[in-house]
């Protein structure tokens, strides 16, 4: 016996008739009848008076009526309480994102998602992508936003953009014009992070490729701000997207110029994980971000990115 049996049983009642219930069900007598003659194998007692004119509850096929109303009123209560959660958005949705990514898209996409889900509580956290994958695989995170990392067993990926990487320098600095090529950031000292650092081991992977060794003057682990900082005041060079540093160059406080033959460029990806309960797909978080991300780069707040077809 269950609620679909309990369902069909009610139907029949309210319908007088086997072939009344069959057409309002969208079944066959037939099968109307097998099953209810199945519910009363298993209550082991007659339910209907079963005549020409139709069907009458017997005394048990009564009490059974009750039952069968109050599981349908308790399943119509559960459905009311699911929509409502449903429409109230999850109790929490927890974004990650790599820093210059969260300076570019944090504003935004907090903004649309607080107007839809004004109940919902959200958290944004920066971290490393390696450290996003980590956070995705034990459900610390919902969603992260971040360049695609080089192993993302475990993730489902959506691609949203494609940027192209800067040589980034000082201010006032005269070689800074036209294009770079890769070979020559041999010829410079950088300021870049430790290895785990997917900007790091993307230009060790460059460089090896081109049989070239790189000057790593510094190596800094700190935010991204103190490193352009650090080439403000001509410590050396860095590699960024050009995003990351718009409002320097409009400033006058940096100059760039794009990494050429051949141009390295990173994809940014929305991830989730594939073993974790799918919050961002079943409020269509996901489809919210990536609406976000194509206005603010259709407005020209994510510069020299290209955005990619879903």
């Amino acid at each position: 016996m269950n609620s679909d049996d309990l369902a069909c049983f009610a139907r029949v009642v309210a319908c007088g008739s086997f072939s009344r219930a069959a057409v309002e069900l969208g079944s066959d007598q037939s099968t109307i009848s097998r099953q209810m003659a199945r519910l009363e194998t298993e209550a082991r007692t007659r339910l209907f008076h079963r005549s020409g004119r139709g069907v009458e509850l017997t005394e048990p096929g009564r009490l059974l009526l009750a039952h069968a109303q109050r599981v349908a009123a308790a399943l119509d209560d559960a459905q009311r309480t699911l929509q409502a959660c449903a429409d109230d958005g999850p109790a929490q949705i927890v974004i990650a994102a790599q820093p210059t990514i969260a300076n570019t898209t944090f504003a935004a996409v907090g903004k649309a998602l607080l107007r839809q889900f004004p109940r919902t509580r959200l958290r944004f956290v920066e971290g490393l992508g390696t450290h996003m994958v980590g956070w995705l695989a034990s459900g610390e995170i919902d969603i992260a936003i971040l360049y695609l990392p080089a192993h993302a067993g475990g993730l489902e990926v959506d691609l949203l953009l494609r940027e192209q990487l800067c040589l980034v320098g000082p201010p006032g600095d005269p070689a800074m014009t036209g294009e770079w090529p890769l070979r020559a950031l041999a010829d410079v000292p950088l300021i870049l992070p430790g290895t785990p650092h997917g900007l790091r081991l993307l230009a060790e992977s460059l460089a090896s490729r081109l049989g070239i060794t790189l000057n790593v003057a510094l190596e800094c682990d700190a935010s991204t701000s103190v490193t352009k900082r650090l080439v403000q005041e001509g410590c050396g060079y860095t590699l960024l997207p050009l995003a990351a540093v718009s409002d320097e160059l409009a400033a006058g406080r940096l100059t760039a110029v794009p990494l050429a033959d051949p141009a390295p460029q990173r994809d940014v990806a929305l991830a989730t994980s594939r073993n974790r309960p799918p919050v961002a797909e079943q409020w269509d978080i996901t489809r919210i971000i990536r609406r976000e991300v194509q206005t603010i780069v259709a407005n020209g707040g994510w510069p020299g990115a290209t955005l990619i077809a879903n």
